[in-house]
């Protein structure tokens, strides 16, 4: 059931989302005190937000970025499965390179001019629910699985130098501003032209593979009767 705290949030999520489009970063500073966080925020003051409420939501929801981003924003998973397949390998080869001599570019940091043509943001991201794909890593939250350090770079390259590589699967790479507008709720008004930028494969043949062996022998799982009993409870 809804309560007023739910209802606040998805007023708040909303909102930053259209600030978010505007200024391309919400302005939260990362300490406050207890006097300024009820105070408004930032770019979003016209909305008479306390940073308070600003922050709970920010903070929490990764897609929202407290500072500019490049042209092109890369995700590199670093949990588990995709670290132990390389991906660990493939964020510290990207720092390096991104970088500059002996100083590796950090977590949501910016290669180049944020915004500006052939800028790069690099962050680590935990899982991308790609494990039979790892390791991959996402720009502009497109998938490019099966990663290795010398692809990513070789990706990242062309990205700087004006190219779009195409993605493993989902829709056609773009830009972050675009997706931005995209995640915002903003769509072009031609039901065709936004059909072209988001039409592409979504599935991969290692994730169906299961599937596929069940259809092609005959298997499925139980029917739940509609009347299963539920089970009782002990009470002590």
């Amino acid at each position: 059931m809804e309560n007023r705290f739910t209802k606040l949030e998805k007023s708040t999520v909303r909102k930053l989302a259209i600030a978010f489009v505007s200024a391309l970063c919400i302005g939260v500073s990362g300490v406050a005190s207890a006097d300024e966080m009820n105070k408004p925020s930032g770019e979003i003051d016209h909305m008479r937000m306390a940073t308070a409420e600003v922050s709970a939501v920010v903070t929490f929801y990764t897609m929202y970025k407290r500072k500019p981003c490049g042209e092109h924003l890369i995700s590199v998973c670093t949990n588990t499965m995709c670290a132990v397949l390389g991906g660990d390998a493939i964020y510290a080869k990207l720092r390096e390179h991104l970088g500059e001599p002996g100083k590796p570019l950090g977590h949501e940091e910016t290669a180049g001019t944020p915004g500006e043509s052939g800028s790069i943001t690099l962050e680590h991201v935990e899982c991308l629910a790609a494990c039979d794909l790892g390791p991959v890593l996402q720009v502009n939250y497109e998938f490019y699985d099966n990663q290795t350090p010398q692809s990513a770079v070789e990706l990242v390259d062309a990205l700087r130098s004006g190219l779009k590589p195409a993605p493993s699967r989902g829709a056609p790479l773009t830009d972050w501003h675009t997706v931005s507008l995209e995640l915002a709720g903003f769509y072009p008004d031609d039901p065709a032209l936004f059909q072209s930028q988001v039409d592409g494969p979504s599935a991969a043949v290692e994730t169906l593979r299961g599937a596929q062996l069940a259809a092609d022998r005959g298997w499925t799982a139980p029917t739940m009767p509609d009347d299963a009993p539920l089970p009782s409870l002990e009470r002590g």
